[in-house]
C-alpha cells in the first residue's frame, strides 16, 4: 500500500532544510550553463542549424584520433562490466613518467574540480581560512563555503590581471589554503615566472598552495610561463598542482584530472576521501591514449591560440572608445593565456547571452556582482567565432537602436 503525503512540498522542504548543515544550505549553485540539446529546445532551433558552443572551453578539435580507437576497443572487450582500477596504474606510469615525478605523487579524480573537493575535505573546517581570486571559478569558492571556510577574494587591477602585490601579501598573512589559479578561470590571466617566484617566496609552510594548471597547455606557448613544477620543488611546505584532460585534450566528457603533490604523503591524505572508483575504466583508457598523442593535443593547442588572437583582433576592431554611442564603445578584453576570452561589454551581459541564445549562440555571462556586465566566451572553430562576433553585433546594436544606453558599470577595486 502506498503511503499518500501528509505534508505539503513546502513544509517538506522547510523540514529538510533543518536537517542539512548550515554551510549546505547557504551555498550558491554552480552555473554550469546549457547543454546544446537544451538550448535547440528551448529557443526552438532547427537541427540543420548550426550551434556555436562556446560556453564551457572544450576544445573543438576534440581528442587524438586513437581515443575513438580505444573505445570502439572497448565496446566490444565486455570490459566495462568490471570496476575500475582504483589506482589509475596504467595512467599514472605514463604521466610520471612524462612528467618525471613519483608515481605516488600522483592522483586522479573526476575531473580536476573532483580533487578540489577532496582537498577541501581534508584541510578545511570552519573558521580557516582560503585566498583565491576574483571572479573566481565558481567551486574555488563553492567547496570551501561547503567546509564552513572563510573566503579572501582578491581583486584584479584595473587591466583586468593578477595583483601580484596584493597576492603576495595576503599569502603572507598565512591562510590554510591558497588556490592559485594560472591562468585564471574566467579571465584568462596569467602570472608569469617573476610574479610566480614571489607568490612562493611569499607563502609560509603552513599554508597548503593549490596552483590550479586546468589550462596548462595553453599557457605554456605564453612567454615567461613558470614552470611551477620546477619552481615548487625548493617550497618546504605542502603544495599540489592541478591539471586536467578536459580541455587541451579534448577529454570533457570523460572526466578526468590529476594532481602533481609535493609527496606521497599528501596523496595518502587524499585518498582517504577519495571515492576508491572516481575515475571510470574508459575514462582511463581514452585519458591513456590522449596522452600517448601529445602531437595531436600540442597541434590543437596552437591552432586554439591562433584563433584566440584572432577573434581578439576581430573584438578590438569593433571597440570605439572615442565613440559614446558607438554599440561597442564599453568594450573590453581581458588578456587571456587560455582557450577563451572574459569581455566586459559596458552592459548587463545576462541579456546579451539570451539573445545570442536565441541565435545559436551559447556563451556564458558571469553573474558575481561587480562582473555582471562580463561574459566569457571559449574559443571555438573559426566558422563558430565568425558566428559569435556576427551574433554579437546584431545583438549589441539592436539594444542600442532600443535606446538602452550602454553604460560602463565593471565595478572592482585594484
Amino acid at each position: 500500500m502506498t503511503a499518500s503525503p501528509t505534508a505539503t512540498p513546502t513544509v517538506a522542504s522547510d523540514r529538510l532544510l533543518s536537517l542539512a548543515r548550515p554551510q549546505a544550505r547557504g551555498l550558491p549553485d554552480y552555473n554550469a550553463g546549457l547543454s546544446p540539446t537544451v538550448v535547440r529546445q528551448r529557443y526552438h532551433l532547427p537541427p540543420e542549424q548550426p550551434l556555436a558552443c562556446l560556453a564551457s572551453n572544450e576544445n573543438p578539435f576534440g581528442p587524438s584520433p586513437a581515443v575513438a580507437r580505444v573505445l570502439a576497443e572497448l565496446a566490444l572487450s565486455g570490459e566495462i562490466s568490471r570496476y575500475p582500477d582504483a589506482r589509475c596504474s596504467a595512467l599514472r606510469a605514463a604521466i610520471a613518467q612524462g612528467l618525471n615525478v613519483a608515481p605516488e605523487r600522483l592522483v586522479f579524480g573526476n575531473g580536476s574540480e573532483d580533487l578540489l573537493k577532496l582537498l577541501c575535505e581534508v584541510f578545511l573546517q570552519p573558521g580557516d581560512r582560503v585566498l583565491t581570486q576574483r571572479p573566481a571559478f565558481g567551486l574555488h569558492e563553492i567547496y570551501p563555503r561547503m567546509m564552513g571556510a572563510d573566503l579572501e577574494l582578491l581583486d584584479l587591477t584595473e587591466a583586468m590581471a593578477f595583483d601580484v602585490d596584493a597576492w603576495c601579501a595576503a599569502l603572507a598573512r598565512g591562510p590554510k589554503l591558497a588556490f592559485v589559479p594560472n591562468p585564471s578561470n574566467p579571465v584568462g590571466c596569467a602570472f608569469d615566472r617573476a610574479a610566480m617566484t614571489r607568490l612562493l617566496a611569499a607563502t609560509p609552510d603552513h599554508t597548503v598552495l593549490v596552483v590550479d594548471e586546468a589550462y596548462y597547455e595553453y599557457a605554456r606557448l605564453q612567454a615567461n610561463y613558470p614552470e611551477v613544477l620546477e619552481l615548487l620543488q625548493a617550497r618546504h611546505g605542502p603544495w599540489i598542482v592541478l591539471r586536467t584532460f578536459s580541455k587541451a585534450w579534448g577529454l570533457a566528457g570523460l572526466r578526468v584530472g590529476y594532481g602533481v603533490a609535493r609527496d606521497a604523503g599528501l596523496v595518502a591524505l587524499l585518498d582517504k576521501v577519495r571515492s576508491p572508483f572516481n575515475v571510470n575504466h574508459v575514462a582511463q583508457c581514452a585519458a591513456l591514449a590522449a596522452w600517448n598523442d601529445s602531437v595531436h593535443m600540442q597541434a590543437s593547442v596552437a591552432r586554439t591560440v591562433q584563433l584566440r588572437e584572432a577573434l581578439a583582433a576581430r573584438l578590438r576592431a569593433r571597440a570605439q572608445p572615442g565613440q559614446p554611442g558607438h554599440p561597442f564603445a564599453g568594450l573590453r578584453i581581458a588578456p587571456s593565456a587560455a582557450n577563451f576570452l572574459f569581455l566586459d561589454l559596458g552592459r548587463p551581459s545576462a541579456p546579451v547571452a539570451e539573445a545570442l541564445l536565441a541565435r545559436g549562440v551559447i556563451v556564458k555571462p558571469w553573474k558575481e556582482p561587480g562582473f555582471t556586465n562580463c561574459l566569457r566566451v571559449s574559443i571555438g572553430s573559426e566558422d563558430d567565432n565568425l558566428r559569435f562576433v556576427q551574433a554579437l553585433v546584431q545583438v549589441v546594436t539592436q539594444a542600442l537602436d532600443a535606446t538602452v544606453e550602454p553604460t560602463h558599470g565593471h565595478a572592482q577595486t585594484a
